[in-house]
Order: structure tokens, then C-alpha cells, then sequence
């Protein structure tokens, strides 16, 4: 880990170590807490520092991640949610809409990015909103649902149909005919700010619209989900971190048949288990993020590949925690059990584990995805 990384997570571990529990229960994250993780930069690390950001690598960024997804899944998903907008920004915007915007989202701001709708999950060709011209305005018409973060956020950037293609719009949560309703009780990361958005004839300047262009729907969400994939991949890594922790203090403090349960040898397997899955899923989003830090051709194919095997391996390695712990830890508030429920949504959002496959499957067959 370099030492940009370690002093960022140093701060980040003081504000959030022994609360994450709470907040899950509650369902509710302090928003205090995540405007002033925004306003030091380190709700979207890969900013550039001209527009206040950290201007962090991919794999600087990545270890990161992992650490805030070790201490809490929810202020990690906020922090995929605003990378994925300010990534988004920064990749379609003109140099004006990025200097409008990047600083505000450094600045304490919050956003969250909108793809899925009523009938368009992991089909996103099916995506219904429209954002329409009408002379130096457009009107955005169309309901986005389960989007992370869009409790708490301050800007939208919704995805929809615009001219004979599609664009992506910023938003704020505030304009008239814009309706942000939480999503009740949501099995994993419950304090992440889940939301359904309507938007009703909503009005907005014309430069609202990145880049003002339409663009490839498939170019358009490929670009955007690609920095949720290996934020995604990121916070894998950091529940398996932390499942492998409690498995190990556990299995070495507690006794039965007198000895130690990690003395036992179907509990070290489960121990070895962790291990490998953790590594696992270590190696294969340092391998993406340096494909990213170095421009590689391969970018595309290793970011599937690292959600793809990182959200396998959580989700395996948190019910192997579970089973190392038990009773022990099968109550809402522990570690595990919490891990246990994340981990599944990992295999479900910016792209489910079969859509994995299929990319993967293709690449394959083809040699690109």
C-alpha cells in the first residue's frame, strides 16, 4: 500500500472504525460524515487535483476501497456512486461542464448515477427516460430505480434516450419534478441511500447534457459502469479483509473439545479458504487497476473480470466466515453477518454475475467484449 493511500485511510479508519454496525441498523449513514469525506476528496480519490480531487491511481484508489470496504460496505458504495458520476463527468463532459462540476463534487457535494429502470435492469438497451430538446432547455422524462446514494445526493447524473442516441444529464435533486423515494430495507449495504428517482417533465438548461451530444447507448453505459465495476471489485477485496480478520480472531479465541477451533482441521480449511479467496480477488483488481493506470487494450476484459471474481469470492468467503463463527455471528450488528448480506448484492449491481459471464464468454470466443 503506498503511503498516499495508508495516510488516506488512516483519516477515513478514524471516523468511521466501530460504527458501521449502528449506521446498518439505522439504515442511515451521518451525512455530515460524507460531505466532509467529500470535501477532503476522498469520496472520488481519482479526481484530478485541478478540480480538487486526490488525483489518485487506479490501484492507489483501489486499496483504498478496499480499505473503507473492510470498515463499512455503505460508505464504500457512496463512494462508488460519486466516483461513478465524477467519472462520468470527467470522461464526457466538455472542459467547462468539468470545471463547473468536479469541484462541487470535491467540494462536500454528493451524487449518485442512474442507470436501472422498471424495465431495464441488466438489458440497459431497454432504458425508457428520454431527455428531450425543446429550444435552450431539455426536458428528462422517466423513472430510475435502486440507485445508490441518491438519498443523500445533491446531483443526479441520469442516463436516458436524447436524439438518435442516448446521453447522460446532471441533475439536481432539488429541480422541479425530480422525486427521490428510499428503497425500504434493502437486504445488503442498508445505509448506502438506495433510491427510486421520477422524473416528471423535468426542465433544465441545455448544458446539462455531458458533452451536449448523443452518444452510443452501449459506449455511453460501458464508460460509466466501468468505474462501478472495479469500485465494485475494490470492496470485494475489502470484505473478504474483513471476514478473513474475524474468522481468524474468532477461530483462535475460542475453545471446543479443548483446543482452539483453529486447531481443528475443518475449521483451518475454512481458514485457508479466506485466504485464497482474499488473495484471489486481491490479484485480480490489482491486475485491472494497473491495465487502467497503464491504458491497456485489456482494461475492458480485466475490470469484468475482477467484479466478476471479487463479488464470487465475498459472497463465498462471508458464508465461510459465517460458518466459522456461527452463533456467534449470525445477529444483525457483527461483522460477518452484515459482510454476509453485502456481498450478495455484489453479485447483482453494475452488472450481474450471469451478464459477467456472458462478457467474459464472448471474450472468449472473440477476443473482446
Amino acid at each position: 500500500m503506498s503511503e498516499v493511500t495508508k495516510r488516506a485511510l488512516d483519516t477515513v479508519t478514524g471516523l468511521i472504525d466501530g460504527q458501521a454496525d449502528d449506521w446498518d441498523r439505522a439504515g442511515l449513514l451521518p451525512v455530515d460524515l460524507l460531505r466532509k469525506l467529500g470535501a477532503d476528496g476522498r469520496l472520488c480519490a481519482q479526481v484530478p487535483a485541478e478540480y480538487g480531487g486526490r488525483g489518485l491511481s487506479s490501484l492507489e484508489n483501489g486499496e483504498f476501497t478496499a480499505g473503507v470496504g473492510s470498515l463499512c460496505s455503505s460508505v464504500r458504495s457512496v463512494m462508488t456512486s460519486q466516483g461513478m458520476a465524477a467519472w462520468t463527468i470527467e470522461r464526457l463532459g466538455t472542459a467547462e461542464q468539468r470545471a463547473a462540476w468536479l469541484p462541487r463534487l470535491t467540494g462536500g457535494e454528493l451524487a449518485a448515477a442512474g442507470f436501472s429502470e422498471p424495465g431495464a435492469g441488466s438489458d440497459l438497451s431497454a432504458i425508457a427516460t428520454s431527455i428531450r430538446r425543446d429550444g435552450d432547455s431539455v426536458v428528462i422524462d422517466g423513472r430510475k430505480v435502486w440507485v445508490t446514494a441518491a438519498h443523500y445526493a445533491d446531483l443526479l447524473v441520469v442516463f436516458g434516450r436524447y436524439e438518435d442516441g442516448a446521453a447522460a444529464v446532471v441533475v439536481p435533486s432539488d429541480a422541479p419534478g425530480v422525486r427521490v423515494e428510499r428503497v425500504a430495507d434493502p437486504l445488503g449495504c442498508r445505509a448506502a441511500g438506495h433510491a427510486n428517482i421520477t422524473l416528471d417533465s423535468v426542465r433544465l438548461p441545455a448544458d446539462a447534457v455531458l458533452g451536449g451530444v448523443g452518444l452510443s447507448l452501449p459506449l455511453l453505459v460501458t464508460t460509466a459502469l466501468a468505474y462501478g465495476r472495479i469500485s465494485v471489485a475494490w470492496g470485494c477485496v475489502g470484505i473478504l479483509r474483513g471476514c478473513r480478520t474475524a474468522a481468524a480472531r474468532h477461530a483462535t479465541t475460542r475453545e471446543q473439545f479443548g483446543k482452539p477451533l483453529a486447531e481443528h482441521q475443518l475449521v483451518a480449511r475454512h481458514l485457508a479458504e479466506l485466504l485464497v479467496a482474499e488473495q484471489l480477488a486481491t490479484r485480480v483488481s490489482e491486475h485491472a487497476s494497473r491495465c487502467w493506470d497503464s491504458g491497456s487494450p485489456e482494461q475492458v476484459m480485466a475490470t469484468v473480470l475482477a467484479k466478476h471474481v471479487s463479488a464470487d469470492q465475498a459472497t463465498r468467503g462471508a458464508e465461510t466466515a459465517l460458518q466459522v463463527l456461527a452463533s456467534a455471528g449470525a445477529r444483525d450488528g457483527h461483522l460477518v453477518a452484515r459482510a454476509y448480506r453485502d456481498a450478495k448484492l455484489m453479485k447483482i449491481i453494475e452488472g450481474s454475475h450471469e451478464m459477467c459471464q456472458l462478457m467474459l464468454a464472448e471474450h472468449a470466443v472473440n477476443g473482446s467484449i
